[in-house]
């Protein structure tokens, strides 16, 4: 690997570390610039409180409960990859074995129609291709099937397969149902609500010395701003259409692996 590679490569992870740190840069510059405005001009008009600090120990109680929430989702999905991948080698692997045993013209067809139904797939969690179109490939495998049936391939190797394409189709449904289901949408509202009214309250919160004071205020709206951004890019592991397979994306190395394979 050359240097120019090793450079872009490092570059990557830095941002798939820190993406989303950076993305809530401007409104934490925008919260510290509130705060220096508040406290040249006379703003600072609320007194450090118990209420206050109820608060934030609501806001941080709903981010509990959020993230506990769709890491559930979030852990279900790092497994779907590779089981994907292992129903279609298991697919490959029972066609080469009937293309060296019963069938070799319909086998060699089939696993040329595998090769097909991968890049769609890959296509498909990128959005350029639909589920609807998705699963019809995998519903038109039952034409081969039938081939092999008529071409007396045991019952058994028609039964595996059968088995693998059902296992397809529900990880294919299952994803879909995950990318397009946001998790308790008026949780998010309130959530956001909350950190708003926390960095409202942190702008206009008079605490001696000032610096202090800032440096609070800019600790407490970064954390709760990241944990809110942090949930809301895992509520959605398969979103690669806007993000790419950034470092809160579910990776596909598995099915990325199998393409390089099948391509030897």
């Amino acid at each position: 690997m050359n240097t120019p590679e090793i450079v872009k490569k490092s570059t990557r992870r830095i941002w798939q570390k820190w993406s989303i740190a950076f993305k809530i840069l401007p409104f934490l510059i925008l919260v510290v610039a509130l705060k220096f405005l508040a406290h040249r001009y006379g703003w600072e008009v609320m007194e450090l409180n118990a209420l206050f600090t109820s608060l934030v120990a609501g806001t941080i109680f709903l981010i509990g409960f959020l993230i506990s929430g769709v890491l559930t989702d979030y852990k279900e999905s790092e497994k779907l990859p590779s089981e994907l991948a292992a129903a279609l080698q298991t697919l490959w692997d029972d066609t080469y074995t009937i293309m060296n045993t019963k069938d070799k013209e319909t086998a060699t067809a089939f696993i040329a129609y595998q090769k097909s139904t991968l890049k769609s797939l890959m296509a498909w969690f990128n959005r350029k291709e639909r589920t609807t179109t998705l699963l019809d490939m995998i519903s038109n495998m039952n034409e081969f099937f039938v081939k092999f049936d008529t071409n007396g391939v045991q019952a058994n190797y028609i039964i595996k397969l059968k088995n693998e394409q059902n296992s397809l189709r529900k990880m294919v449904m299952r994803i879909d149902t995950i990318r397009a289901t946001n998790f308790i949408s008026p949780a998010y509202a309130i959530v956001e609500s909350m950190g708003i009214f926390t960095a409202f309250g942190l702008i206009i919160m008079k605490i001696e010395p000032f610096y202090a004071s800032l440096f609070l205020t800019s600790l407490v709206t970064f954390l709760i701003g990241y944990m809110v951004f942090l949930i809301s890019d895992i509520d959605n592991p398969f979103d690669y259409a806007e993000h790419g397979e950034s470092g809160t994306e579910v990776a596909l190395k598995p099915l990325h692996d199998l393409e390089v394979l099948w391509k030897e």
